[in-house]
């Protein structure tokens, strides 16, 4: 099946990194607050440590709430009518690579990895990890890309 809209961008975002990086986050706020919560028993048990550690989880909880933001919001894999756009995870504004249609001979989508091959006996390309996609978003990737290389239909 054909792209209906070839001049359309796809945009692939992290969501299934982002999915750990909540799940941390939310238990180091509970670790903060466990902290907090010893408080009123610091009078019986002294040995107990100070309220003022739970403002180190906390903060670690701020990076990872902005990490997983991040991830989120922000593309991974993008398809333009230019080609494959992707966008690494540290400093992507600095780093992006873009993998023109032309430049692309063949393409592989297992269940893990994209493999963008540069030649047609397949002796050159790059391999993308899916894993940082959601697993439900996979197969629209896979069903986008085949359909940019099937071309239209007459």
């Amino acid at each position: 099946m054909p792209v209906a809209e070839p001049q359309k961008e796809l945009r692939f975002t992290r969501a299934g990194q982002a999915a750990i990086f909540w799940v941390a986050a939310a238990a180091c706020v509970m670790a903060g607050l466990v902290f907090f919560l010893l408080t009123p028993h610091r009078a019986d048990n002294p040995a107990l440590p100070h309220p003022a550690w739970g403002f180190v989880p906390l903060a670690l909880a701020a990076l990872l709430v902005r990490t997983a933001w991040r991830c989120t919001k922000h593309a991974y894999i993008l398809l333009s009518p230019i080609g494959v756009e992707v966008f690494p995870f540290f400093r992507p504004d600095k780093h992006m690579q873009v993998v023109p249609w032309q430049q692309i001979a063949a393409v592989d989508i297992g269940d893990n990895v994209l493999t963008l091959h540069f030649s047609p006996d397949k002796t050159s390309g790059i391999h993308l990890s899916l894993a940082p996609i959601a697993k439900d978003r996979r197969a629209l990737l896979a069903r986008a890309i085949e359909g940019r290389f099937q071309g239209p239909t007459p």
